[in-house]
């Protein structure tokens, strides 16, 4: 059996729940949590936890009143009827119940422990928080599920450390809660040098008969250079004090014990929290496992008689006590699952095979986490393993608008939303948020190999490599053939070396930028690329002196006086070698930081040092470029059976629009993609060389190799000379 202390409920005739709200003296939370305590031993006995035992439980009301309480226990105990002396002994070694779950104030709880101890019944109380109940050689039998006054006057002495207030005032009542609240309080306060500047126990008829000590508490208040008053009294005394507190305009810091930090009748009254901060104490809240999970109400408000719908009552339920009376449920539970050798599909012992003295024992054993959601246990004292939480109850701002700022008014607590006179500014790796009311943390952003895109340069930079090596591996084999000597012999070599220097030097743009990698990455393609396109140029130059037989042309004797193929990529590699060295010598390039346009990140890039020598190095390949492609396109009328001249027209063209178009793109991209299109330029005009230059000849050398002779050769020549109506001598 369960016993529930100080639960008034109140049933009609149809056996609905029926709550007057008209009734002020009837307390409808009380109500509430009575109905907290039904559903969790509802929970237990419909599921698995207890198969086949069920529990039950008996409700009484004491009203908080002790001598109402002490009759009510000796009637859960022994089953004497109301109104019947106790006369006959009994059988303390045979009480009735097991268990008791109450009672709610700490006062009432010591009445009923002393009794519950005669027969060591454990009591778990959900409310009383006296530290006098974890003297065990008084009450060997309690146990609670809401952290004892000790740690809470300690949490409260440290906040008021913290705030670095030195004087407080301490107002208590005439209970075992207020007194002994206070008087630990007064011990925390004097180890932290705190000074207090009064205290005041209310008395026992405070609430009943307020003026004289309301109106001595108040002049207290008034005359008071106490910084914060803690009020560590019960409910309806707080209700009393900030009442008075208000009708004398009186303003100040209070700080608010458990019993009343988290009253929706005191928050709901917005005119007392306008008397000061209040900074509330409460234990750790949870939800009380599915409560919430109820249909939608049918009504907001009460009807006219003053009911309210049944499936609205649970958004009326505390997380406080309510949660504190779940968790008490739940222990006797885990407690009676491990006492009566239960699994999944049956108890091993029955109800009867159990003293309360073993329950008390197993319980204070539970070590368990409730709903995954909040772990309890007991320590020798019988109080949990469960904190405070700090809760504040503002009539304040708390935050404003964006152009606004928090400002004191020196006339009240409060601080105003008042416009922003000047703004603060962030650190240097920080940035505002939208709101511009917090400063964050920049993060650092580069092209990282983990880049979907740069897996996807990689890639293909890779497999220009591997290409690059495979097309020099066949021209070396086919070295002395006519294709490789038409391609400019031994220049080729020097041309695909070029190539894979440019294919190599993408992966200096990928990874953290680094002295050496900014160093490397663009001089080191317009070397290698200006080098690529001499050879070009120098093969051009032999194709065209070669095959053109007018010696009247003036554009011919040039020719034949440049057909130098070494001295050729020498004048032409020249120039772009002093750029570099100028370059990397006054102006090299080198790691940068550069806070991002919308200030939520460092880039981390290269800077180039000086655009005027990167650019001066492109326009002078591109020079190369369109002189080749000139040069080329004039030697697509000459009799060339491997069509040199027009491949080298293609990829001429290629390089040219893929560099006119990264122009633009080099300009407006500003983020960590732009080192990619980089190198994304760089395959694009390494892949035009190799794949329109040297791929055809690879598949002429291994798959048409009739016409890699010189046979071939000159019948091709004859007949396109033939075909024009030119004479042409046999050999």
């Amino acid at each position: 059996m369960v016993w529930v202390l100080n639960y008034p409920i109140l049933k009609d005739l149809h056996g609905t729940w029926e709550v007057q709200w008209k009734d002020m003296s009837y307390d409808f939370q009380m109500f509430l949590r009575a109905q907290v305590m039904i559903f969790a031993i509802q929970e237990i006995n419909i599921g698995q936890v207890l198969p086949n035992v069920t529990i039950g439980y008996e409700i009484y009301d004491t009203c908080g009143d002790v001598t109402n309480a002490i009759n009510d226990t000796l009637r859960l105990m022994y089953g004497k009827p109301d109104n019947t002396s106790y006369h006959e002994p009994y059988d303390l070694s045979n009480p009735r119940v097991k268990i008791v779950i109450g009672e709610r104030t700490s006062e009432v709880s010591i009445a009923v422990s002393r009794l519950l101890a005669l027969s060591l019944v454990p009591q778990i109380s959900y409310a009383a928080t006296s530290e006098l109940l974890s003297r065990k050689y008084k009450f060997p039998s309690f146990l609670r599920t809401i952290s004892s006054d000790a740690y809470q006057t300690m949490a409260i002495a440290e906040l008021v450390k913290q705030f670095n207030w030195e004087i407080v005032g301490i107002v208590g009542s005439d209970d075992e809660y207020g007194k002994y609240g206070s008087e630990r309080l007064i011990d925390h306060f004097n180890d932290k040098n705190v000074c207090i500047d009064f205290k005041m126990i209310l008395p026992d008829d405070f609430s009943l008969n307020k003026r004289k000590p309301t109106d001595m508490l108040m002049e207290l208040i008034k005359n008071s250079s106490a910084e914060a008053i803690v009020l560590f009294t019960k409910e309806a005394n707080v209700h009393i004090i900030l009442e008075a507190a208000l009708q004398q305009n009186l303003t100040r810091t209070w700080i608010a014990s458990d019993t009343w930090s988290t009253s929706r009748s005191i928050s709901e009254k917005r005119e007392m929290l306008k008397r000061g901060q209040v900074f509330g104490f409460i234990s750790k809240r949870n939800e009380s496992s599915d409560l919430t999970d109820t249909e939608n109400c049918s009504k907001e408000k009460p009807d006219q008689r003053g009911c309210m719908d049944p499936n609205c009552l649970v958004h009326y339920i505390d997380q406080d006590e309510s949660y504190n009376i779940y968790l008490a449920v739940k222990v006797i539970a885990e407690a009676l699952r491990s006492l009566l050798g239960c699994d999944n599909k049956m108890c091993k012992r029955g109800p009867r095979d159990f003293t309360a003295l073993k329950l008390l024992e197993e319980i204070r054993r539970v070590n368990t986490c409730v709903n995954n959601i909040t772990h309890i246990s007991f320590d020798q004292n019988g109080d949990p393993s469960i904190g405070y939480d700090i809760v504040t109850a503002f009539n304040c701002e708390k935050t404003c608008a964006p152009g606004y700022e928090l400002k004191s008014d020196a006339e009240q607590c409060c601080k105003k939303c008042v416009p922003c006179r000047e703004c603060t500014p962030c650190d240097e790796d920080q940035y505002s948020s939208k709101e511009m009311d917090k400063c964050l943390n920049m993060t650092t952003e580069f092209l990282e190999w983990s880049d979907s895109f740069v897996v996807i340069l990689t890639f293909f930079g890779i497999l220009g490599i591997i290409g690059t090596m495979l097309v020099t591996v066949v021209f070396a084999v086919h070295r002395n053939t006519p294709i490789v000597k038409a391609v400019g012999g031994w220049l080729c070599f020097l041309e695909l070396l070029s190539l894979l220097a440019c294919f190599c030097s993408i992966y200096t743009f990928i990874g953290k930028p680094t002295e050496l990698s900014c160093q490397a990455g663009l001089p080191v393609f317009a070397l290698a690329y200006t080098l690529c396109v001499s050879c070009i140029k120098a093969n051009l130059i032999q194709i065209l002196v070669g095959f053109s037989f007018d010696q009247r042309e003036g554009s011919q004797r040039l020719l034949k006086k440049l057909n130098k193929p070494v001295a050729v990529v020498v004048i032409f590699s020249i120039p772009q070698l002093a750029l570099s060295v100028l370059w990397l010598t006054y102006y090299p390039p080198s790691p940068k930081e550069t806070i991002h346009s919308s200030h939520s990140f460092i880039l981390e890039h290269c800077s180039n040092g000086s655009n005027m020598f990167l650019i001066s190095m492109l326009v002078y390949i591109a020079l190369l470029a369109l002189v080749c492609f000139l040069l080329a396109f004039k030697g697509k009328r000459l009799p060339d059976l491997y069509r040199n001249a027009s491949f080298i027209t293609m990829s001429m063209s290629l390089f040219l629009v893929v560099w006119i178009v990264f122009i633009p793109i080099y300009i407006y991209v500003n983020n960590k993609y732009l080192r990619a299109i980089e190198a994304s330029a760089i395959l694009v005009s390494s892949y035009s060389i190799l794949g329109c230059r040297f791929t055809p000849k690879c598949y002429i050398m291994m798959f048409r190799k009739e016409l890699n002779d010189e046979t071939a050769i000159v019948n091709y020549i004859r007949k396109h000379y033939e075909l024009k109506g030119m004479p042409v001598m046999k050999s």
